[in-house]
């Protein structure tokens, strides 16, 4: 008899200890449950670096000045 089979011929853990997880989820479920919240991290991440880049140009036209006011200062009369 093999020390790594069960009396009835099934293959056993060679640690007694563990145990069996209680539902087994197949690879392809686990692809299949796993897609769609990454696809919509990736998603997510690309619309928040698109909102960041625009809110970057247009903090930009604000520094640089076209849209502010011109003001007016009164020349100084030299003595």
């Amino acid at each position: 008899m093999n020390s790594s089979n069960s009396p009835n011929g099934e293959p056993t853990s060679l640690n007694p200890d563990t145990q069996e997880p209680f539902v087994k989820i197949s690879s392809e479920w686990l692809i299949t449950l796993l897609t769609p919240p990454f696809l919509g991290a990736l998603l997510g991440g690309k619309a928040v670096s698109e909102m960041l880049q625009s809110m970057g140009q247009a903090s930009e036209e604000v520094f640089r000045g076209d849209r502010l006011p011109v003001l007016n200062f009164p020349h100084a009369e030299e003595d």
